[in-house]
């Protein structure tokens, strides 16, 4: 330290300059070379990250990479405030400064690392995932972060003198008042916080509420409102907090769409429902698009008024709307021509009237 002090002096009497500033000089010289290496730290760090197999080195690479370039000015600017002397009062500030920098710059690093895990973990390249571990993703995420700028808050408020305790008393006194006159926005944040938990749905579903007049396909789900877009393409956006309170059902994870279908055949043509009726079982269980591991039922069920009914109860593989139409077309068409190539046809309501003749008293 002599010595340095020692080579300020000797300079400051060659260039006639005065020794902080020639300290405040040198000080950013040596700054600037050392943010040159570690740019250049950094970018070996990233090529080393990019070659190894893993993709978490990549992730941890880049969210320290901005934070710890600012950390390096943070010092500098701390260093260059113990050194200047023209402003006493600033003479208190580096200590202050410096560890309310520090708490900011590494909840930035968290924040930018959590961040680049979401996104890692979101990649469409990874084979991960159902669209309700994406939406658990995205809700831990943002829980993360809101955690995480809280506790710095608190910490900078420690650094810089404030009590945290008598804080903190008075923000629960205060949260008794704010919980009673914003309590259905706190109904909605702790409705939306049970779907990112619960996970009824998410993202791309399409739900439907048989309480409520609520269908459609789920575009975003906030923390207070949850839009979904109806099959008219009109936005809906329904309150969380709606959604402790109704039955919700999801089409979306259905596992096979399925086919009840009453037909009825003339009573003339009764001698060919057992044939029918056991060609048609025959045609569903020979199907490609019909899941054999699901119910399926063909049998003649009940003398209707004016028909022979025998009803089908099968699932199809697919569960997507459009499919399963074709595969019902199909179906539907297969029977009716089994129906005629038996020389039969489908029934179609009819009525008997029968008429009594009344004739004059004394004719025969």
């Amino acid at each position: 330290m002599k010595r340095l002090e020692q080579l300020l002096a000797h300079g400051a009497d060659v260039t006639g300059i005065g020794e902080e500033l020639l300290a405040l000089g040198a000080l950013l010289l040596a700054a600037m070379v050392a943010d040159l290496l570690l740019a250049f730290f950094i970018r070996r760090l990233h090529r080393v990250a990019r070659l190894s197999a893993q993709r978490w080195d990549d992730v941890i690479v880049t969210a320290l990479e901005r934070p710890l370039r600012l950390l390096l000015w943070l010092v500098v600017l701390c260093l260059a405030l113990e050194i200047q002397s023209v402003v006493p009062v600033l003479a208190r500030a580096p200590a202050m400064l410096y560890y309310t920098g520090l708490v900011l710059l590494f909840a930035w690093f968290l924040h930018r690392l959590v961040a680049g895990v979401e996104q890692e973990l979101l990649d469409q390249g990874r084979e991960l995932t159902a669209s309700t571990d994406r939406a658990t993703i995205r809700a831990t995420a943002k829980l993360a972060r809101i955690a995480l700028w809280l506790i710095a808050a608190l910490m900078v408020l420690q650094t810089v003198g404030v009590s945290v305790s008598g804080l903190l008393a008075f923000g629960g006194i205060g949260g008794i008042a704010v919980g009673f006159a914003a309590k259905d926005l706190l109904a909605n944040f702790f409705g939306g916080l049970g779907i990112y938990l619960d996970r009824p749905f998410t993202i791309g579903d399409w739900i439907r509420s048989p309480d409520k007049q609520i269908e459609g396909t789920v575009e975003d789900i906030g923390w207070r409102l949850t839009r979904i877009r109806t099959f008219d393409q009109r936005p809906l956006y329904v309150p969380n907090a709606i959604f402790s309170q109704i039955s919700v059902e999801n089409p979306s994870r259905m596992f096979n769409r399925r086919i009840y279908e009453t037909i009825g055949i003339r009573y003339q043509d009764s001698a060919a429902m057992a044939t029918i009726v056991e060609q048609v079982r025959q045609l569903l269980e020979q199907h490609p698009d019909i899941d054999l591991e699901r119910t399926l039922i063909v049998n003649f069920v009940a003398f209707g008024p004016s028909s022979l009914d025998f009803f089908i109860y099968t699932f199809t593989r697919t569960t997507n709307w459009v499919e399963f139409h074709k595969v019902k077309q199909d179906v539907l068409l297969k029977v009716l021509a089994i129906i005629h190539a038996n020389k039969a046809d489908v029934a179609f309501p009819t009525r008997t009237v029968q008429l009594e003749q009344v004739l004059p008293e004394g004719s025969t």
